[in-house]
């Protein structure tokens, strides 16, 4: 098994990138979430995992060795395969994902892509005792500092949690504003913006 790579990105896909390195390029499938932090010219390190399938072999690749770890626990879980793993780690944050598990927080994990209520329970079953507590720990003082924010962040968040997103949606996109906003709509405005151009 090809346990990680080292190379230069040289073009990107949909869901995955290419590494060259040595004269060879890997088609390395990765997380969107990863995939905002790479750009082409860059020289890279990825932990990769060989997915081996009658009619495929394909690499999946991730940045942070936790997110590597993270995807090995998921595709132990029942009916989890890499693609579905991948969809996981590509539409919520490692701690908040671990929060959901020790929380039993169904109605977060529903909302990732490939989960229904029967996998989310799954899931809750199979990870809460292989999730460590710590992460959970790092959640809530991450959530306690998002809300100790500036007047308009904070009514910004509000806002958006009455339309329905999570906090684990609102943040890293809100993190990623460096504009400060006097009016907490403009700032909502801003951040459904910077949302619609993920989904695009």
């Amino acid at each position: 098994m090809i346990g990680y790579i080292k190379g230069t990105v040289t073009t990107f896909e949909k869901q995955a990138c290419f590494v060259e390195t040595s004269g060879i390029g890997y088609r390395i499938f990765i997380s969107d979430i990863d995939k905002e932090k790479l750009r082409v010219g860059e020289n890279i390190k990825l932990y990769t995992y060989m997915a081996v399938r009658e009619d495929a072999i394909q690499l999946y690749g991730f940045i942070e060795k936790e997110s590597y770890d993270l995807f090995l626990i998921l595709i132990s879980v029942s009916k989890i395969g890499p693609k579905v793993a991948m969809g996981i780690l590509s539409s919520i944050d490692i701690n908040s994902f671990c929060n959901a598990i020790q929380k039993k927080s169904i109605s977060v994990l529903t909302k990732l892509p490939g989960i229904g209520k029967k996998t989310a329970e799954r899931l809750v079953l199979e990870l809460k005792d292989k999730i460590a507590v710590s992460n959970v720990e790092n959640v809530e003082s991450d959530t306690e500092s998002s809300t100790s924010g500036t007047v308009p962040e904070n009514e910004a968040v509000m806002i958006l949690k009455s339309l329905g997103y999570q906090e684990y949606e609102i943040m890293p996109v809100l993190k990623s504003i460096k504009k400060e906003f006097k009016d907490p709509m403009e700032l909502v405005r801003a951040v459904l913006f910077e949302m619609g151009k993920k989904h695009s």
